[in-house]
């Protein structure tokens, strides 16, 4: 009976959080706000402490699952909020954007705090590209009707799930330092971390949260963030749930190893090597063509890991640290191709002396942050980017953001321009961290891990991504293996496309499906574990040391 009982509650209770369109309740007015501050970006900007303000605009929202017929009323919350140091002094007026929905059920809503990376990118990418209520339908990895994209109802959305809290570094967006403090002043790998830790902080005293799950979604630097920003806020007294690392670079030293380092840079030739080839794949340079992008990316981390030697004259031209370069011969690519049923072209394409992104496809300039993006070498695309992946959302993201925020999230700031991407921010930031002069935060999950042995890890890998390969990724986090005695929850997941692999319509919903099960604590289908990771590459130091 007491089952019975519990379950009609648990019922109900979904009911009146989800309900059908006949049943829902008439929305409130929406509250506008104009924002008349003029937000400056550059290094050594700040606002004065007497303008600050905390106001935000309120809108009322209602998303509509077509599967289910379930309907979420949602509100959005558009503004700033003034992160302060441990004595109260105010650091930045950071702008977020809240998308919350009434709990009405037994347990609370989980919060998650989502940002992008660069770093000095603004959180534009993953609130109109990935799980928010609305998204940018974007036709990757093709380009039909660019840059002309739609805004949508996202059937992937989180909404159901968990509220979600965009957030803006300072430099980016609409955030700006306060003075004494100039944007400057966070440009750092560690400064960054406080001043995002102390956002947090204030977000959830105007918006406590006593019970609710925490989490945090970082992409790209994101994720070195995220590694930082963990413990931050564990030592602040915010226990955390959960962090999802979506297309990691844990280890900046996998990209930026010394001219002299001749295994560092075989190591990042060899684990960008099966991502590439899930690339040549797609566009036909694979023989025979492989089953599917799972069972060849397995195919290909037995033949980087096996033949790691014949790569080791090849890897310093690879980043361009050679001099004189080193190049394979025929016979060598011939091999290469025999045992790994790469076409020597695309080979050619990897390790011979021509850029790779214009190399694989003949008059045509390939994506880095996704491989399959390709367009003619003379495309309107590739005017002021080289990278035909990023033209692919850059010129429509802040086009459709500019329409978005009055009329749909109903604030306006009539003084100043969004922005989504700081070069200043990125030319200048400080990335020494842990002694070294770039970062690997492979220590600092650990320390988070430490802190919290029960902390739920999700990283998240796209197959076609050239700029965070799923390899590496993989031997980072190997690193952790190095340690006696801990058994994290940890879970790697990959999917097909690039670095914003939520930007691909098939992978979208594998992804929302994957979330869902890690938020209520269930393992995934397919995913990779901790005790399944691959080993370092021998040079590799153990976690606990940079």
């Amino acid at each position: 009976m007491r089952a019975a009982a519990a379950a009609l509650a648990l019922l109900a209770g979904f009911c009146a959080a989800f309900s059908t369109p006949a049943a829902a309740e008439r929305l409130p007015p929406d509250q506008p706000y104009m924002d008349n501050t003029a937000y400056a970006y550059g290094p050594t900007d700040g606002l004065a402490a007497s303008i600050v303000n905390e106001k935000a605009a309120v809108a009322y929202h209602q998303l509509t699952y077509r599967e289910s017929g379930k309907r979420v009323d949602y509100t959005t919350t558009t503004g700033h909020l003034t992160a302060a140091d441990a004595s109260g002094k105010p650091e930045a007026s950071m702008f977020y954007v809240a998308y919350t929905a009434k709990n009405r059920g037994p347990w609370p809503r989980p919060v998650t705090f989502f940002y992008n990376g660069g770093p000095g990118s603004s959180s534009i990418w993953l609130r109109l590209g990935s799980f928010a209520p609305s998204r940018v339908a974007t036709p990757d990895p093709y380009t039909t009707g660019w840059p002309n994209f739609p805004l949508v109802d996202n059937q992937e959305s989180l909404i159901d799930t968990t509220d979600m809290v965009f957030i803006d570094p300072p430099g980016t967006g609409f955030s700006e330092a306060v003075l004494p403090n100039t944007n400057q002043t966070f440009w750092g790998v560690d400064q960054d971390a406080g001043v995002m830790r102390d956002f947090i902080l204030r977000y959830l005293a105007v918006n406590p949260r006593p019970r609710s799950p925490i989490y945090l979604y970082g992409e790209s630097y994101g994720t070195p963030r995220t590694d930082v920003l963990a413990p931050l806020l564990e030592q602040a007294g915010v226990r955390l749930s959960g962090i999802v690392l979506q297309s990691c670079i844990l280890d900046y030293n996998d990209q930026y190893p010394s001219a002299s380092d001749l295994q560092r840079a075989t190591d990042y030739t060899v684990s960008l090597l099966p991502g590439y080839a899930e690339v040549a794949a797609f566009f036909g340079q694979v023989t025979p063509p492989p089953f599917g992008v799972r069972s060849f990316a397995w195919r290909m981390r037995d033949f980087s890991t096996r033949r790691y030697a014949e790569f080791l004259p090849y890897g310093p031209t690879f980043l361009g640290l050679a001099n004189p370069p080193v190049f394979p011969t025929p016979a060598v690519y011939a091999q290469m191709s025999r045992q790994s049923d790469i076409n020597v072209s695309a080979l050619q394409a990897y390790l011979g002396p021509n850029p790779l992104n214009t190399a694989l496809v003949p008059g045509s300039t390939i994506g880095g942050y996704d491989g399959r993006v390709s367009v003619p070498n003379d495309s309107p695309m590739l005017v002021g980017d080289s990278d035909p992946s990023d033209a692919l959302i850059a010129k429509p993201f802040p086009v459709i953001l500019s329409q978005q925020l009055p009329d749909y999230l109903k604030y306006t700031a009539p003084n100043t321009t969004y922005v989504t991407l700081s070069d200043a921010a990125n030319i200048n930031w400080d990335f020494s961290h842990g002694g070294l002069p770039v970062p690997d935060t492979i220590p600092d999950l650990l320390a988070e891990i430490t802190l919290n042995p029960h902390i739920k890890v999700l990283v998240e890998n796209g197959y076609h991504d050239l700029v965070t390969p799923f390899f590496m990724t993989e031997k980072d986090l190997g690193r952790l293996k190095s340690v006696a005695g801990i058994r994290p929850d940890i879970q790697v997941t990959h999917y097909a496309g690039g670095h914003m692999i939520y930007l691909e319509d098939t992978s979208r919903p594998r992804m929302k499906a994957d979330l869902v099960n890690y938020y209520e604590g269930r393992r995934i289908a397919g995913a990779m574990t901790f005790a399944e990771l691959p080993a370092p590459w021998s040079d590799m130091g153990p976690a606990g040391t940079p």
